[in-house]
């Protein structure tokens, strides 16, 4: 049989690259059944292919109705079906990932002029789940349904020998009873790894924090901030977390979602506070911030300051150097970017206080 395989992020986002997952594991599962797979990279053409595969993670990835429409189409991922996406079955989901997969396309990227440092997820990394689900059941996310962390696959079933790195996309790696068994398989590797979703500063203790940051880590320490009714609780843990390494801590902070579902103009006003005071706390303890914005913040009036604090905060070389009032007189006074913060200011006067304040880089070992 003839497969087609098309990852919908890849040909729908300009700076998207990083390799799913799920088309990786179909392709291998293929493969093993002696079919000939193919990287799709356009939606031309599709009628050829015995069977096509669409999968997709971002909801705002464009696909076109009508290669859903196909009789030999099937589709899938969060990006299509968010919190109610059906599991591949048990088969694929436990294949070792085709990590050749894409090759011939980044070879394509790089021969046009690409740097190939920014493949490396696709030529360096072995990719997978160690744990699944969540039990916190936060309202904008795909792991709302599930009621705890538990064991999903052994490391073995996903890491390649000729790999350097691993990457794990663990939902709530921290909220499964065997961390440390886990945690200490992926140390006895050698390999640097990462936990590309994040962690779950909320579940610290002293011995997690001895572990991992005694662990031969790759790249930040990414954790969530989401909830300014959690502050004292995070602050507390990133004092715990400095007791064991003064490296960078990353907090991905997402906003734009309002829990009572009102979207009125005093939640977008409490909203953008909300989100500066998480990155006071996080400048004060010398974490950065990475803003994410949910969906619905287009809809707000301050959709452009959101904007703005998002392109200071996710740039850390600005964030460390500059208040975000510096950042937006970068941008000049006639700047739509000088405008937001202007206009905000003007209406809210209070607000003086968050678009001054300075990271300190006097004892930043980052």
């Amino acid at each position: 049989m003839l497969i087609g395989i098309l990852d919908a992020d890849l040909i729908g986002r300009k700076r998207h690259r990083f390799p799913n997952l799920a088309c990786m594991k179909l392709s291998h599962h293929h493969k093993m059944l002696g079919d000939e797979v193919v990287l799709k990279t356009d939606y031309g053409g599709l009628d050829v292919f015995d069977h096509i595969y669409i999968s997709k993670v971002f909801m705002d990835t464009p696909v076109p109705d009508s290669a859903l429409k196909l009789p030999n189409v099937s589709y899938g991922g969060t990006g299509f079906f968010y919190d109610k996406a059906p599991a591949l079955p048990e088969v694929v989901e436990h294949q070792m990932p085709d990590y050749h997969f894409y090759d011939s396309w980044v070879a394509e990227q790089i021969a046009a002029g690409k740097k190939a440092r920014n493949f490396s997820y696709y030529t360096d990394y072995s990719i997978g789940f160690l744990t699944r689900g969540c039990f916190r059941k936060c309202g904008f996310c795909v792991n709302q349904n599930y009621d705890r962390v538990r064991f999903h696959s052994p490391l073995s079933e996903f890491i390649d020998s000729d790999r350097k790195k691993i990457c794990l996309l663990d939902d709530n790696f921290f909220g499964c009873s065997d961390w440390q068994r886990l945690l200490s398989e992926l140390q006895e590797t050698g390999r640097p790894f990462q936990f590309k979703q994040g962690l779950d500063e909320r579940l610290l203790t002293d011995e997690k924090c001895a572990t991992l940051f005694g662990s031969k880590y790759d790249g930040d320490y990414i954790f969530a901030f989401d909830n300014v009714a959690d502050a004292e609780l995070i602050e507390q843990k990133i004092k715990l977390a400095r007791r064991y390494t003064n490296e960078v801590m990353k907090f991905y902070c997402f906003c734009g979602f309002d829990r009572t579902e009102r979207w009125d103009l005093t939640f977008w006003r409490q909203d953008i506070f909300d989100l500066f005071t998480r990155i006071e706390i996080l400048m004060r303890n010398r974490c950065l911030p990475y803003v994410m914005r949910f969906a619905r913040y287009s809809e707000s009036p301050y959709r452009g300051l959101y904007i703005t604090i998002a392109r200071w905060c996710n740039q850390p070389s600005f964030y460390k150097m500059k208040s975000l009032r510096e950042f937006a007189e970068l941008n000049g006074i006639a700047s739509a970017c000088f405008k937001y913060l202007s206009d905000f200011e003007e209406s809210f006067p209070e607000v003086a206080h968050f678009y001054d304040m300075k990271y300190d880089k006097s004892d930043d070992k980052s």
